[in-house]
């Protein structure tokens, strides 16, 4: 006679209608609290700057000891020597090197991400150690070459290495972009009779804007906020950053917050801009 043995399934206890996600967190209770100290750590010296743009400082210098609100800083941003002129060369700057940078780094990329040429390999290497390369080495180099080749140091010298790391930042978005675009949609408008001209401009392009928006946002940022690279070869030109170190030794003017915050306020807008295009290309496919 033989004896069968019921097994029943062994199951484990879950809470019923616990979104996945929920549990995951629970288990591991320090992402959040690490996320949030890294937004605070980001966060806190941009809110303090902002804050600050609008103390009525009797010392026309920054401190930290609150005085009252005032607009007296905005109404008088160009009320400091030099301080107007510097921000708008490193603006002139930023914007003539993002519109070079998108001109020049779109080709390329696509160059790099859709063809096989003899210089691939060496021109992906180029663009990584671009970016890979310390600052100071950088602006050694580029003073060397500049020096070497009877280059005067000032405007243009800043703007040429400005280009320089700067394209190499819109090739990376740009190739990020195209890798996940594929062939498809081109081919599609070839097979109804658009030629490759028309195809990048009705197709391509499209489709490619919103990396481009934030290469250019990047390529702005970068440039508007590089110090080390731009203190090697810029002669007697004087730019935001620039500026900004040689007052600190001083003391700093209220108007350097508030020069800031414009900054970040534009940031922030193109940001928002970016997010904008990128869903409605979305909702368009």
């Amino acid at each position: 006679m033989t004896a069968v043995l019921e097994t029943e399934p062994v199951t484990t206890a879950q809470p019923v209608g616990e979104p996945i996600g929920e549990r995951r967190d629970r288990k591991r209770p320090l992402l959040p609290i690490i996320y949030w100290v890294v937004i605070g750590i980001t966060l806190i010296p941009i809110l303090v700057m902002i804050i600050y743009s609008f103390n009525n400082t009797p010392t026309n210098r920054i401190t930290f000891q609150w005085h009252g609100f005032t607009f007296y800083w905005y109404a008088n941003l160009t009320q400091v020597s030099g301080l107007g002129q510097s921000f708008l060369v490193s603006i002139e700057i930023a914007v003539l090197a993002a519109i070079i940078s998108i001109a020049v780094g779109v080709p390329l990329a696509m160059a790099l991400e859709r063809h096989r040429f003899a210089l691939r390999g060496p021109l992906s290497a180029v663009v990584f150690a671009d970016i890979a390369a310390p600052s100071i080495v950088v602006g050694a180099a580029s003073l060397s070459f500049f020096l070497s080749a009877g280059v005067p140091l000032g405007y243009l010298t800043i703007l040429l290495v400005h280009v320089t790391f700067c394209i190499a930042y819109v090739v990376v978005v740009i190739r990020a972009r195209l890798s996940g675009m594929g062939h498809v949609l081109e081919e599609a408008a070839g097979d109804l009779g658009a030629n490759p001209l028309t195809a990048f401009s009705r197709v391509t392009l499209p489709l490619l804007l919103p990396g481009m928006l934030a290469g250019a946002a990047l390529a702005l940022a970068m440039s508007i906020d590089d110090y080390v690279i731009t203190s090697f070869v810029a002669g007697p030109t004087v730019t935001f950053p620039l500026f900004v170190y040689g007052a600190a030794k001083v003391g700093l003017p209220p108007q350097v917050l508030c020069f800031g915050t414009i900054i970040f306020l534009v940031a922030l807008l193109i940001a928002l801009l970016n997010a904008v295009v990128t869903r409605r290309g979305r909702a368009a496919r």
